[in-house]
């Protein structure tokens, strides 16, 4: 007989009742390190403070009235988001895939309202995640995302992760756009280098391709800057954000220039929830913390102490780890033993961490993370290894 809730995950045989900072609490009351913030979605922990009262604040004023009228937290938060980043506009989603759907949509009209409607392709690459819509699982493409689920959106030319040669010589007058995760986090903790995101923007350029940036797990800080983009010194003309932009809010958006947004006038595209005002409050609120370069710099001293102890548990248990991955506080452990062994491992110590693709374990703690709370993830993680 099937569940009251459709069987889609494999869930863990834990119920957490309570969270505070970088800690839960079990039903049964053990508590447990969070490494895994909701996949990368708690960026400020749990029950802060500050988003709290953001949120019960606006509760106690006005939950929705739809974009049939202005909210002024959303006209707030988009203005943030103008401010800090390449982008002229914002359009508020509710999740990383509806921001998916929408970057697809604004590419592909962005063409059509220039005269070249055939101009649809869009290159992605392999072990990517862009959600698990329509158009998302298309853009991925991998047989477990796909399989079941045809006839496929079409459109998409599907590449090896990080060839750019392939990448230029698949540039012709049918692609409209290039889609890449600067880190891919599903597929297990892969970066693309500074200088390769450099050369697919210089490629784009060449060819009049538009560039989406998907930094729906990556973004909001998570490296160390507001956005991953950044360390390479490019823009891209669209970007998908959700995850940690609500701070455990369901919350997305997407950023475009104004020229790759220039299709999409009134009547284009639309969402019932997206942008109400309990979200863009929220959504607000982590802005105003973590746009911040004091607390930036912040999360790049933790990553660094991070990182260092994780290559220190590396070298101690070369059996069980290969090596480490990723950047500022998106990291991944490549593991000799079976990663969801070792997932399951962490419960006996308390610990929560993230599978994903090439056997990795992601480790994707909150950005305010203490310093003490790394060092017990540490000592837990060489827990969990001397078990094998």
């Amino acid at each position: 007989m099937i569940a009251p809730i459709l069987p889609t995950y494999n869930r863990a045989p834990l119920t957490f009742t309570s969270g505070e900072g970088s800690w839960l609490v079990e039903a049964d009351g053990r508590r447990f390190l969070d490494l895994g913030a909701g996949i990368a979605v708690n960026a400020l922990g749990h029950a802060h403070p500050a988003l709290v009262a953001a949120l019960t604040g606006q509760a106690n004023a006005l939950w929705h009235v739809s974009n049939l009228y202005n909210i002024p937290a959303q006209q707030r938060l988009a203005e943030m988001l103008v401010d800090k980043t390449f982008a002229d506009t914002v359009f508020f989603t509710n999740s990383g895939t509806e921001s998916c759907e929408l970057a697809v949509k604004m590419a592909r009209k962005y063409w059509y309202d220039k005269g070249q409607p055939d101009r649809t392709g869009i290159i992605t690459y392999s072990n990517s995640f862009h959600g698990r819509s329509s158009a998302g699982i298309a853009a991925a493409g991998s047989e477990k995302m796909t399989k079941g689920f045809g006839p496929l959106l079409p459109g998409f030319i599907h590449l090896e992760f990080g060839d750019l040669t392939a990448t230029e010589a698949a540039m012709d007058d049918s692609v409209a756009a290039v889609l890449i995760e600067p880190i891919q986090g599903e597929g297990g903790i892969r970066s693309v280098s500074d200088d390769d995101l450099r050369a697919l923007r210089a490629l784009c350029d060449t060819h009049g391709v538009l560039l989406i940036l998907d930094e729906v797990q990556c973004g909001m800080g998570r490296t160390g800057k507001l956005f991953a983009h950044e360390w390479a010194g490019v823009t891209p003309n669209i970007m998908m954000v959700a995850k940690g932009i609500g701070g455990g809010f369901p919350l997305g958006a997407v950023l475009a220039t104004e020229d790759a947004a220039s299709g999409m006038t009134a009547g284009t595209h639309g969402s019932t929830y997206g942008g109400n005002p309990l979200a863009c409050a929220v959504g607000a609120k982590v802005m105003e913390i973590i746009a911040d370069e004091v607390f930036l710099a912040e999360v790049g001293r933790k990553a660094g102490l991070f990182r260092q102890k994780l290559e220190g548990l590396v070298a101690s248990h070369p059996e069980v780890f290969e090596e480490v991955r990723g950047a500022g506080l998106m990291l991944g452990l490549k593991c000799k033993v079976a990663n969801s062994d070792l997932v399951k491992a962490g419960f006996d110590q308390g610990l929560l961490t993230v599978p994903a693709a090439d056997n990795v374990i992601r480790l994707l703690p909150a950005l305010n993370i203490p310093d003490a709370d790394i060092g017990a993830a540490v000592d837990k993680l060489d827990a969990a290894a001397r078990q094998f």
